[in-house]
Order: structure tokens, then C-alpha cells, then sequence
């Protein structure tokens, strides 16, 4: 039989106060717009992850990163956003 692992709960996230948001520079190509918005959503779950103890991109399976997500009430990510994550989590590991 097996049983399945109930993601532990994320702990509360400290609030930090952010900056204004400002509009994004018009006439870019669409394909700017969305990598930027790609990058800033792997960033949200980079920093999710890494508060709810995952340090290791090799653990951050696209199962994981996605059940992040909706914890923290991001749209379900793709898999190039997974592979995003799990990138951005090697580089800031300073190893």
C-alpha cells in the first residue's frame, strides 16, 4: 500500500515591505514581456522554495515547485518555468 506524502505546510513568509510597481517599457517584442514575467515568477518560487527548505535544485521536482505555487497563489507553472527555477536555484546556491 502506498501513501502518498502530504507536502508540509510552508511556514509564514516575513513581510517585507516592497518596492512601487511601475509599468513595464512599451514597444518591446511580446516574447520580452513574457520572459520577464517568467523570470520574476521563478523568482517568487525560488524564494518559496528556499523558505520552505528546499535548497537543492536536484529536490525541487516540477511536482514540488508547482505545489509551491499554489501555496503561494501563483498559476501553475510550465516546465520550462520548473527548469527556470531549478536554474536559478543552482547559480544561487554559491557552490
Amino acid at each position: 500500500m502506498a501513501v502518498a506524502a502530504t507536502p508540509c505546510p510552508l511556514p509564514d513568509l516575513p513581510t517585507l515591505a516592497t518596492l512601487p510597481k511601475k509599468r513595464l517599457p512599451a514597444g518591446r517584442e511580446r516574447d520580452w514581456y513574457e520572459s520577464h514575467n517568467r523570470r520574476l515568477k521563478a523568482m517568487r518560487l525560488v524564494i518559496a522554495l528556499l523558505h520552505s527548505g528546499v535548497y537543492r535544485p536536484r529536490t525541487a521536482t516540477n511536482r514540488r515547485i508547482r505545489t509551491v505555487a499554489t501555496q503561494i497563489g501563483v498559476h501553475r507553472p510550465s516546465d520550462t518555468t520548473c527548469r527556470m527555477v531549478r536554474t536559478l536555484m543552482r547559480h544561487d546556491s554559491g557552490r
